[in-house]
């Protein structure tokens, strides 16, 4: 009895754990949990590139195959840089160049067989720019089971009826196109205000999910017990973004508090994302500018904190 309790439970924790896409499909919500297309919990973990407006030379499918294949991801996040960013590789100043440093992480993430955040990579509202940027991320790959859309990554200083407003426009014209696939929606201060939307959720639309991001040596208990009273609201959680040193990205790694998160994710069956794929001289940047820009990195082009997050993937998504 007890070798077929053991077996159950590998099971159960291979599915939790591999989520590739051609066994999992097309993912969404039951109550709090992200579930894939047998009804089963699926948890995601990976990394989020840098910001696209700085770090392009990594947004290409060499790189996404090494971390797939090497830190053993099984979601990535591209985050198109809007107003942030190096002359002429904004959103702003130049869409199609963005566009392509989005699509060429989305392709790569499809040809891999593994799930993809396109993310809307701003703190601030800009409406009508985001609308045409998701209708035409929505027309182009609605079809795919691997795609999750992000609508706003941090709003900062906007209060939730704003930020609500403007995630109600954005989805529409991605539900316009796809019906299906999950959307992440934002929530004030740096996405901590988690407690806001749990009050005062979007209503309408199916496959909603409401990011939290947390930096381990800022965000401490009182984050994960906001974030838990949130959960107990039923309001679905998807950690956009994390890391585990402080809220700037810069200053020592908190590797206990890093750890508090880890488990307490892990519990809760909440995937998570690690930022960044960049080589900015700072903690979260997880590699030095010694890193290669199509992967097949060494452990000399690694920081800590990149070293650190390779360990919890490889472990965490390793296939029973």
């Amino acid at each position: 009895m007890k070798k077929i309790k053991i077996l159950a439970l590998s099971i159960l924790m291979a599915s939790a754990a591999t989520a590739q896409v051609k066994e999992h499909g097309k993912l969404s919500v039951q109550g709090t949990q992200l579930t894939d297309s047998h009804g089963k919990p699926v948890v995601l973990r990976g990394m989020s590139f840098g910001w696209s407006s700085f770090w392009p030379r990594f947004y290409n499918a060499k790189t996404v195959k090494w971390l797939k294949d090497d830190w053993n991801v099984n979601v990535l996040r591209a985050a198109a840089g809007i107003e942030v960013g190096d002359k002429g590789k904004t959103y702003k100043d130049n869409p199609e160049f963005v566009k392509k440093c989005v699509t060429n992480v989305v392709d790569g993430a499809i040809k891999n067989n593994i799930y993809v955040i396109i993310d809307w990579h701003s703190h601030n509202i800009n409406l009508e720019d985001a609308k045409a940027f998701f209708d035409e991320m929505s027309k182009k790959y609605a079809k795919y089971p691997n795609i999750i859309y992000e609508v706003f990554n941090e709003p900062d200083e906007e209060t939730w009826p704003e930020v609500k407003a403007y995630a109600e426009e954005v989805i529409k014209v991605i539900r316009k196109n796809d019906p299906d696939n999950i959307i992440l929606v934002g929530c004030p201060h740096w996405d901590q205000d988690i407690n806001l939307p749990a009050a005062d959720p979007i209503k309408g639309y199916s496959n909603l999910m409401y990011t939290v991001h947390f930096y381990a040596a800022t965000h401490k208990q009182y984050l994960r017990d906001r974030a838990d009273a949130a959960l107990k609201a039923g309001l679905p959680v998807f950690i956009s973004e994390s890391a585990g040193m402080e809220a700037t990205g810069d200053g020592p790694l908190d590797k206990a508090e890093w750890q508090n998160w880890i488990d307490w994710m892990e519990a809760r069956k909440l995937s998570w994302i690690t930022w960044s794929v960049s080589d900015k001289d700072e903690t979260c940047s997880v590699l030095y500018p010694s890193a290669g820009s199509e992967g097949k990195w060494k452990d000399k082009d690694l920081k800590e904190s990149g070293r650190m997050a390779r360990a919890y993937l490889k472990k965490l998504n390793e296939k029973l």
